[in-house]
């Protein structure tokens, strides 16, 4: 692939995702949310009780970003911090009955920012764009292989 296209196709990638989150976002802050705060709240649907290092982690974020996101769905009455019984330093993050009840909202607005992106994609396209994407996914987590690619760039030129 020229190089054009492949700037060309990084662009769009781009676009897509950038258009895709603002649907999204604009779906969700009609329920009181904001981006990201939704992935805390169906990461604790599907396993109530982790702690913010968990949500860390399981999300791909920084501690100090969680904290912040915690705090302020907490203040909306969505979540509450509980010690744990086994080291009271330590917080377990859980769902209040608010939080449980607005889980439905937000997997609703998903559905439909999904439905609204993949309008005019059959089953198949959908596969493979889902396949694609988790290629381009694993070439940029794979911090290794991007500094090998970028060393061996340095010396071909």
């Amino acid at each position: 692939m020229a190089k054009a296209d492949k700037s060309a196709t990084m662009s769009r990638l781009h676009s897509a995702a950038r258009l895709a989150r603002t649907a999204l976002a604009s779906r969700l802050l009609a329920h009181g949310f904001y981006a990201g705060q939704d992935q805390i709240m169906l990461s604790l649907d599907h396993e109530d009780g982790q702690t913010p290092g968990q949500l860390a982690t399981r999300l791909g974020v920084r501690p100090p970003t969680i904290t912040k996101t915690i705090n302020r769905l907490q203040a909306q009455g969505f979540l509450e911090k509980r010690a744990s019984e086994a080291d009271a330093r330590q917080a377990h993050i859980f769902l209040t009955e608010t939080g449980r009840d607005t889980i439905r909202a937000i997997e609703k607005s998903v559905r439909k920012t999904e439905k609204q992106a993949f309008r005019g994609l059959d089953k198949k396209e959908q596969k493979a764009l889902a396949k694609l994407l988790s290629r381009i996914e694993a070439n940029l987590s794979d911090a290794a292989t991007i500094e090998a690619d970028d060393e061996i760039e340095l010396t071909e030129d």
